[in-house]
């Protein structure tokens, strides 16, 4: 996965998205052929010439100082994690970095206290590239129920979540809200390999879904980044039947490659009954 083209794809995919209203341009001039901004219109707004832009763009200059970025940043209307992915991709496209095989992840003896003290709230713990190192009971029996209560502990047989969602068959019964929890995911997924260019596990991952699952290869070909904080969504569980749960991810300390992810409900909701169900009768 060589990503150093991928500043001058994500400018012209935040481009394409604005619109001359929200960057306060009157479009009075001649029909236009698409709905974002002009290359030229951009160029403009940021204060550098067209052709600069244009070779920004094409892959063509590897040179983007701070000043310019944060203009473009600010003509595009980014957010701070698309301020924070662009700068990520300038550094990879100035000074590329050769593929790495990245450590082992393991889960810290702490944060394994931490998910068996989580009794009644759902949760499992990932590593950087979305494997799954560690899962309580009820994590386990919410989400992951159909494989071995044991995949974790085996490096090679760790479940990952974005080989879950997209190649699984169980995820597409499981999640109601399918499509809005496959973007989301994958626009964690180009954050985090804006920030770890060098990862060639993270790396094989992208390729294998981009080439495995034609859905995911569009929603990673859109660029958008977003991380994976706090979202809420629909389940279709085949024990407890239809939840309605919200997805917290918290960073562990010392681990802040990793996500904590825990699965709460509406106290005193039918959801929150029903997720209890799941625990193992005594």
């Amino acid at each position: 996965m060589d990503d150093r083209g991928d500043l001058g794809t994500f400018l012209k995919q935040r481009r394409a998205g604005r619109s001359p209203d929200a960057a306060g341009i009157w479009a009075l001039d001649r029909p236009r052929r698409v709905p974002g901004l002009r290359r030229e219109e951009l160029a403009h707004l940021a204060g550098v010439s067209p052709s600069y832009l244009a070779r920004l763009e094409q892959g063509q200059s590897q040179r983007a100082s701070p000043e310019v970025l944060g203009a473009l940043a600010a003509a595009l209307g980014l957010d701070a994690d698309e301020r924070a992915h662009l700068k990520d991709l300038a550094a990879t496209t100035r000074m590329p970095r050769r593929p790495s095989q990245p450590p082992s992840e393991r889960a810290d003896a702490q944060v394994l206290d931490l998910l068996r003290v989580l009794d009644g709230v759902p949760a499992f713990l990932t590593g950087r590239r979305g494997d799954v190192l560690a899962w309580n009971d009820l994590g386990h029996r919410l989400l992951f129920g159909h494989l071995g209560p044991g995949a974790p502990a085996e490096p090679h047989e760790r479940p990952n979540v974005a080989r879950q969602l997209f190649l699984d068959p169980h995820a597409g019964a499981l999640f109601v809200d399918w499509n809005d929890k496959a973007r989301d995911l994958v626009a964690h997924l180009r954050l985090i390999s804006g920030r770890f260019p060098e990862d060639a596990l993270l790396a094989e991952l992208v390729g294998e879904l981009a080439v495995r699952s034609p859905a995911f290869a569009r929603l990673w070909a859109d660029h958008r980044v977003r991380p994976c904080s706090t979202s809420s969504y629909r389940l279709t569980h085949q024990v407890i039947g239809a939840v309605a749960v919200t997805q917290q991810t918290l960073a562990p300390t010392g681990s802040p490659d990793q996500a904590l992810v825990t699965i709460t409900c509406q106290p005193g909701s039918r959801s929150a009954a029903a997720i209890l169900r799941l625990r193992p009768r005594a």
